[in-house]
């Protein structure tokens, strides 16, 4: 019997093989009636299908035509990141002529700065034109250094690794890191200013029945000073109104000690906050949160029906009490698990959502009391440009930080087996992030963003793109006689952001890492 066995030549042993897969297939295998009916032939179908979205973006989709970032996008984060060459030659790619395309009015004559203007050193050196807390004197004020930081995305969405890459990165740049509702971990800590996020399971200061510990974020605050400061989120873009989920694949002994919660399940964060209700309530808790802490308090939110910001507004505007900013998340942003039902259709895009809520404020003369920062795949310079026309104060960008250190946009995120090891638990997988090259390039890719951003603005006659207006960009309505600026678009003109040059920016007490 041995000898016989030994004796068959090796392409029988591949035929034994496909005979038992056909057997299993056709005789035992329940669940796939395409491997039942068609034996061995069916698995190539699933493999196929598998690897779809691989064959797609390599082989068959073109430059532009890929979601929710094409190839072009990315190249250019990557070639940012990597401190190589980001130009393109032979000019542009793009349909010019596609409804919605963006186009910045240059000035004739460009912003030429004076001798000494801390630009000629500094090439990407942009803080932002307004102080956070400023307005309701808070008691630690702080100015960003940077107008384009790092959105939320909690460690356990993001591996260890990403996260301290992220951070160092941003310390290495000047920018701050929001630590998404995970809380701050370990890996927060490696030197960049930190915006704490609160969402409404209050991992890492919620007491032993899950609710809200004002003692604990006191001590937290206390403890780290680079928290500068605190975000309530209310939504996010990918699924308003249906709290965080983190996968239990993605739940690791650490995560479980850091966020006290079980392993083994899912975590589905609820899609209310506890600690108070409605809109007056927030407002109370904005200011005993302020009180208690010191530092400004914001929120952050995906937007849809506007009676609650309406609300808002005049609480505002009757108490002077209220969010010192508002971080406004487009419909379009998500990075880590969302139901597609939510991530495709619920809450607006960007444009629409910061143009709304924007026009509230500015109607009621309030808008200069807050911060605001805007957030959906803006981190390419002439979609910030167009931010800040509407009135946005900095970017928050979360995506593009990813590609930054190694994303491939594989959107598998939800699925621990990102095989960039930037959204995984899996230490093999995480394995490959080297944390002084990924730091590097998350630093590279905001410097040459910066840089870039600023030379827009020379261009455009501004020294700094708090002075953008609603006439300076204008979108393709789909014909040339239909092109309108976003002033006629949305209908309003941004309030006017006070700013008496960067070197009094510079000079300022607050400007983040100073104090």
């Amino acid at each position: 019997m041995l000898a016989a066995i030994t004796s068959l030549p090796w392409w029988s042993w591949i035929l034994i093989v496909l005979g038992i897969i056909a057997l299993r297939d056709v005789l035992f295998q329940k669940r796939h009636t395409i491997s039942h009916n068609f034996p061995i032939v069916g698995h190539i179908r699933y493999m196929l299908e598998n690897i779809g979205p691989e064959l797609r973006q390599y082989l068959v989709a073109n430059n532009r035509e890929e979601l929710p970032f094409n190839r072009i996008e990315r190249s250019w984060v990557y070639a940012s990141a990597k401190n190589e060459n980001n130009y393109k030659g032979f000019g542009t790619d793009r349909d010019i002529f596609s409804q919605n395309y963006v186009f910045v009015n240059n000035s004739m004559i460009p912003y030429k700065m004076p001798l000494g203007h801390p630009n000629i050193e500094q090439k990407d050196t942009i803080p932002c034109a307004k102080v956070i807390g400023a307005y309701h004197n808070r008691l630690k004020p702080y100015r960003p250094a940077s107008i384009i930081n790092i959105s939320a995305m909690s460690f356990g969405s993001l591996s260890a690794k990403a996260i301290e890459s992220l951070n160092l990165g941003a310390k290495k740049c000047g920018a701050y890191h929001n630590t998404g509702e995970g809380g701050l971990s370990p890996y927060h800590k490696m030197g960049s200013d930190i915006v704490l996020q609160i969402g409404t399971a209050y991992f890492g200061i919620r007491d032993e029945e899950g609710n809200f510990s004002m003692e604990k974020l006191k001590k937290l605050v206390e403890d780290n000073p680079q928290i500068r400061a605190i975000e309530i989120k209310l939504s996010q873009g990918a699924k308003p109104g249906k709290g965080g989920v983190l996968p239990a694949k993605k739940i690791s002994k650490e995560i479980s000690e850091i966020r006290h919660i079980p392993m083994n399940k899912d975590v589905i964060s609820p899609p209310h906050h506890s600690a108070f209700d409605g809109v007056k309530g927030m407002v109370e808790f904005i200011e005993s949160v302020a009180k208690e802490t010191g530092l400004p308090v914001g929120i952050k939110a995906a937007i849809g029906k506007l009676e609650n910001w309406k609300e808002l507004v005049d609480i505002m505007k009757k108490t002077n009490k209220g969010p010192d900013f508002i971080t406004i998340d487009g419909g379009e942003g998500g990075t880590g698990a969302a139901p597609p039902s939510f991530a495709d259709h619920v809450s607006l895009p960007f444009i629409y959502a910061f143009s709304e809520v924007y026009r509230l404020f500015k109607e009621n003369d309030i808008a200069n009391r807050v911060v605001f920062i805007a957030s959906g795949k803006l981190g390419f310079p002439a979609q910030a440009a167009k931010a800040f026309a509407m009135g946005a104060d900095l970017i928050n960008v979360a995506r593009e930080a990813m590609m930054s250190i190694g994303c491939i946009q594989a959107q598998v995120c939800h699925t621990n087996r990102c095989p960039a090891g930037v959204a995984t638990q899996n230490k093999w997988l995480q394995s490959g992030i080297d944390i002084p090259l990924k730091s590097d390039r998350l630093a590279q890719y905001f410097v040459k963003f910066r840089k870039e951003f600023l030379e827009i603005t020379h261009a455009c006659g501004y020294e700094h793109p708090c002075q953008f207006t609603m006439d300076d960009v204008e979108m393709n309505l789909g014909d040339k006689n239909l092109t309108q600026t976003l002033a006629a678009i949305y209908k309003y003109h941004k309030t006017k952001v006070p700013f008496e040059g960067v070197e009094k920016l510079l000079n300022c007490e607050y400007l983040g890492g100073k104090n």
